[in-house]
This record gives structure tokens, sequence and C-alpha cells, in this order.
């Protein structure tokens, strides 16, 4: 059977009839996009070792109507001034100049590679530090300086898996920093929520579905690490992450013999992406308040595909041979 995670979304949608369909138009749309972007930005000034890196929906392959073009200026080395591209470089051409409101400079920004792999675990690792690394790693795709993304991309991953101890076990650096991160974007929605209601049911449905299919297109690979002996962790994490994270899970599925479930949930996962490319109903869950969404149509119908998806995700995690190893790595 080919486990590798590249087009394992379409080999799981061969064994059901209703199939992928929102997904698959999503990444389809993505690489039309990018074609663009790498047009319009092939003339911006590029240092040797820089690369733009495009986050989110980019990243997950699921470019819809109403997607953001949150990129990251990615520079090998230490923080120096007069890198280039600059942030204005690249904003200029895109058309969202510096780093936007409710990001805390997150995106839109120049990010130097010692910063993000030096920092690992350490005081003055910041959540944005984290957040740029985490996503660096779960959901970003270069739109020019490929072979300059794909160096930061492997020390990234050296930085976590460089000194594991010993031959099929989980690299536990990587996994509680992942575990980290999943943690540190309920807070911080939580902690929004607290300020302001702006946009919350658009956020909320994100967390139940896009944020939860990062992590868990973060975890299962880390989790599948026990597979191979510590000097090939490092090939196999590269080529997992490579991959957007519907074919990491999907690959999962179909490699712990849980095809059903896997339908079941990226079915949902599926649905929810045509929901979230209707231009109305976006509006409509940009505006919806908390309050609103107890008695909201809209909202029952994500948290129903929402519940789905976190079944099938669960049923992976604890209802295959991968229980043990989530039992023992995940929870202590």
């Amino acid at each position: 059977m080919d486990d590798s995670p590249h087009g394992a979304l379409e080999r799981l949608a061969t064994h059901g009839r209703r199939g992928f369909p929102h997904l698959l138009a999503a990444r389809a749309r993505t690489s039309r996009d990018l074609d663009e972007m790498q047009r319009r930005l092939r003339d911006v000034p590029l240092d040797a070792g820089a690369s733009v890196v495009l986050m989110g929906s980019w990243g997950r392959r699921e470019r819809t109507a109403g997607s953001d073009d949150d990129f990251l200026i990615l520079l090998d080395g230490a923080e120096r001034d007069g890198a280039r591209p600059a942030v204005t470089d690249v904003g200029g051409v895109l058309g969202v100049g510096e780093a936007k409101p409710g990001t805390q400079d997150v995106f839109g920004v120049q990010v130097f590679v010692d910063e993000l792999v030096g920092r690992i675990g350490l005081e003055h690792d910041s959540n944005a530090n984290l957040t740029r690394r985490m996503l660096l790693l779960l959901e970003s795709l270069p739109v020019v300086g490929a072979t300059a993304y794909r160096d930061a991309f492997s020390r990234v991953v050296d930085g976590y898996v460089a000194g594991q101890a010993k031959d099929y076990r989980p690299p536990r650096f990587l996994l509680n920093d992942l575990i980290r991160y999943w943690r540190t974007i309920c807070v911080d929605f939580a902690g929004k929520e607290r300020e302001s209601e702006r946009k919350w049911g658009l956020r909320n449905a994100k967390l139940r579905l896009n944020r939860k299919l990062l992590f868990a297109g973060g975890l299962i690979p880390v989790l599948r690490c026990h597979q191979h002996r510590r000097d090939a962790q490092r090939t196999f994490l590269l080529d997992e992450l490579a991959a957007p994270p519907t074919d990491r899970l999907a690959a999962a599925f179909l490699a712990y013999g849980a095809v059903d479930t896997g339908l079941r949930a990226l079915g949902a996962y599926d649905r929810w992406i045509g929901l979230l490319g209707d231009p109305e109903i976006r509006q409509h869950l940009e505006a919806l308040t908390r309050t609103a969404a107890a008695d909201d149509p809209t909202f029952d119908e994500v948290r129903r595909l929402a519940r789905e998806f976190e079944r099938g995700l669960v049923a992976l995690l604890f209802e295959t041979d991968l229980g043990p190893l989530a039992r023992e790595f995940v929870v202590f």
C-alpha cells in the first residue's frame, strides 16, 4: 500500500462515493493563485537565502473566496539591517502593507532563521516566534525563493530532532512544542474573546475546524515517527510536512485501517470548506456574536461538522494502533 502523504486525500476519496469536492477545488484554486502570485513577485529584489512564504489557507492548500494573503519574509542567518526583500517590497505588490491589525505582528514581517531555531524552548521564545516556527512547519508555501525556504524548513526540523535519544520513539522536543502551540492558540482565542466579540463566529468556527486540522496534521506525523529509527525520522518528517495537512491525515487513516472513519472526518471538513467558500455564509459568520450563535442554524451546522471531524480524529488517535502512543506521549 502507498503510505506516502502526497496524493493521500485523492486515494482516500476513491473509497467513498462523495469524495472531497470542496477541498480539491480549493487545492486547484490555490495552485492557480500561486502561479499568479509568483508572477506578481518575480521582480521583487531577493537576497541569497531569502524567500517569501505564504501561510494559512495557502499552506493548507485551501484557498477560497475571502482567504487572506498572510506572508512572512524568511531570511537566512541573524537579524540585520538592509535585508531584502523589505516588507514594503512585498506588501506593496500584494496590496496588504504592514502587518494587519489583530495579527499581533506575526505576519507581514521579516523573520530571521537564526531566531526561529536558536530560541526554541528558551526564555525569549515569544508566542510570536513560536507561532511563526509552527506555521512554517505546518501550513506554509514558498512563493519565491523555494531553495532558501527548504533550507530554512530543514533547519527548523533539525532544531527539534537533533539529539533524539532513542529509536522508534516520537521526538518529544517537537511533540511538546506542538502541544504548547495548540494550547497557545486556545488561550489566545479566549483572550481575544474577552477583549472583543469581533468576528467571534468565524474565529470560533476556525478554532473548531481549521486550527484543529492544523494541530492534528502535525501531531499525527510526529507520533508516526515511532515507526522509524532516529536517523530516519528527519527524512520522514520533511516528507510528511511537505504535504498539506489533509493529505497527512488521509495517509494516516489509510495506514491504520480507518478508511470509513477518515471518509466521515474529512468529509465533514470538506463540507466546512464548502461553507467557508460561500461569501454570504462567511460574512454571516464574521458578524455572528457568541450570544446570537446559540440559536443560529448556520452555526449549528458548523458545530455538527466540527463534532464529526473531532470524532474521527479521536478515533484515529485512540481506537487504532496509535492509541498506546497517544496515551503514553500526548497525555504526559
